[in-house]
């Protein structure tokens, strides 16, 4: 089976059904995915402030009503509580467990944002000839935490993460010119070169994701990245928040070229 051609439902159901992809980095190419973050409805203002103020890392596609499972807007049969392969649980700003489904612990005062992801404009960058790595690799994208400070909003506050693409200077610059139009993706990257004056001191050990090789011929490109949210969640200490695994994506009925210009 080509992943790569998987209907989104398709993709979900098997998701649902237990099948455990590495990344959902090339799935149902031409296709949107969201990075997610569940928290309890006292909490959920002071988010979407957050995400308001960090739009190059938040960029919000969709916020549930509290206890709302689906969400109509992205996709027919969408059920946050299961259709995601991995789920981060964080107990009082620390990561305890990490689950396949939720669906024990959902409560019904729970609100579920929907934040855009940089997977969704790679096939936009592959389409153009801009070969990623990490999607030929089969693994997941590289990610940093940075010494990019976000703004705060109540208890939510950090520093940016961000996605690593390494790529020759050409596509690199053809890079900036397709994402600058998808903003509701991270838009066009916020660093290239000189990982160090971000704060990255070895761009072969990632934070999270896989490590890449980088050739000689190449340099590094940055892109805001939608985990930026779970540094935020480890600072605000929340009794309860539920966040994906960083790569294990929500994939969405929406069409890629549905969020250039919007």
């Amino acid at each position: 089976m080509n992943n790569r051609t998987l209907e989104p439902g398709q993709a979900r159901s098997m998701i649902r059904s237990g099948h455990r992809f590495s990344t959902t980095s090339g799935i149902s190419l031409g296709y949107a995915q969201a990075n997610i973050v569940i928290l309890p409805e006292d909490y959920a203002a002071d988010f979407h402030r957050f995400c308001t103020l960090n739009r190059k890392a938040c960029p919000l596609l969709y916020v549930s009503a509290a206890g709302q499972t689906e969400a109509p807007a992205l996709g027919a049969d969408i059920d946050i509580r299961t259709d995601i392969a991995g789920y981060r649980v964080y107990r009082n700003g620390k990561l305890t467990e990490q689950q396949h489904t939720i669906q024990e612990l959902w409560r019904k005062d729970f609100v579920t944002f929907y934040i855009g992801c940089s997977f969704s404009f790679e096939e936009a960058l592959i389409s153009h000839g801009i070969p990623l790595r990490h999607v030929e690799n089969g693994s997941n994208v590289s990610m940093f935490n940075t010494n990019v400070p976000l703004h705060d909003a109540g208890p939510f506050k950090g520093n940016m993460v961000v996605s690593y693409r390494p790529m020759r200077p050409a596509d690199a610059i053809r890079a900036i010119q397709i994402t600058s139009d998808m903003s509701q993706v991270h838009g066009a990257p916020v660093h290239i070169g000189n990982p160090s004056q971000i704060g990255i001191d070895d761009i072969r050990t990632p934070d999270y994701g896989d490590p890449v090789d980088i050739l000689e011929s190449e340099i590094e490109v940055f892109w805001a990245c939608g985990v930026s949210p779970q540094a935020a969640l480890t600072q605000a200490r929340l009794p309860l928040a539920i966040t994906h695994s960083p790569g294990q994506m929500l994939i969405l009925d929406t069409p890629n070229w549905v969020l250039r210009n919007a």
